[in-house]
């Protein structure tokens, strides 16, 4: 068996299959882990979901920030944003069982017997492992509770952007989803930063990467997507960064998890968008 990760397809159909055909990958025998962000702005959402819905249970999936905002619109919070592309996955009559696939992907997994877990996009550095595994847990127990519509409505905003600051369930919930799907740079002090996405070389000064900050980083790997300005650039020994921007006319990276071979696939009539 073997265990391969893929950073962000973001309905980029087309390049999945064709990295998926360049390891032979085989639904009986092999897992495919995905890091979330697996639909929006790419071409073929539909088609991506409904591929990875019909893989059953080799597909190890975490619900990323584009995701849930997909949920959000289902549930009538969101309005669909053109740049989305989302029309005919919202059209297909096969959506609400895409809509309770996705309410049942976690925002935390690990890779059994190894200390190897996967998020969106990080741990919160004000976090520990344990923490992050506790507070993945309630969070997934609301949005998959009966008033799962009310938690993605709450969802939605900035604040608070630390976890010493988060006293209610609903700030603990919005700082939680916040840290798995949307965190890419933090402060000195380990809080959230949410405007910068360009790569660490041209951020200010006053603010760090996340995986630079994390302490938890010293015991584990973390696999990740959703900084596709990183390009895959590892620039911690424990944290494997895959979103390389495919849906941006960049490339789709696939990680051999038992080899650390890395395998990628060009955007196919992909411009920038």
């Amino acid at each position: 068996m073997a265990t391969y990760f893929v950073g962000d397809i973001q309905g980029c159909y087309q390049e999945l299959i064709a990295l998926l055909s360049q390891v032979n990958f085989n639904k009986k025998h092999d897992q495919l882990w995905v890091a979330g962000d697996m639909v929006a702005r790419g071409p073929d959402s539909l088609a991506t979901i409904e591929y990875l819905m019909s893989l059953g249970e080799c597909v190890k999936a975490v619900l990323g920030n584009h995701d849930l905002h997909l949920l959000a619109i289902i549930a009538g919070h969101k309005k669909v944003k053109k740049q989305d592309k989302l029309t005919e996955l919202l059209a297909s009559p096969n959506i609400d069982k895409i809509a309770d696939w996705l309410i049942k992907t976690p925002l935390l997994r690990k890779l059994p017997n190894e200390n190897v877990y996967m998020s969106h996009a990080g741990i919160s550095p004000q976090w520990s492992i344990v923490t992050a595994e506790k507070q993945a847990r309630l969070a997934q127990k609301k949005l998959r509770s009966s008033e799962r519509n009310l938690w993605l409505k709450k969802m939605y905003g900035e604040q608070p952007n630390s976890w010493v600051d988060a006293i209610t369930d609903e700030q603990k919930f919005r700082y939680t989803i916040n840290a798995f799907t949307r965190m890419r740079y933090c402060f000195s002090d380990g809080s959230l930063e949410f405007n910068y996405k360009v790569p660490p070389n041209k951020a200010p000064k006053n603010i760090i990467p996340w995986f630079h900050l994390s302490k938890s980083l010293e015991q584990c790997y973390w696999i990740f997507g959703h900084w596709a300005a990183l390009q895959g650039d590892f620039t911690h020994k424990n944290a494997f960064a895959l979103d390389t921007g495919c849906v941006w006319g960049q490339h789709l990276t696939l990680l051999h998890w038992e080899t650390r071979q890395l395998y990628a696939q060009n955007a196919i009539n992909i411009k920038n968008n």
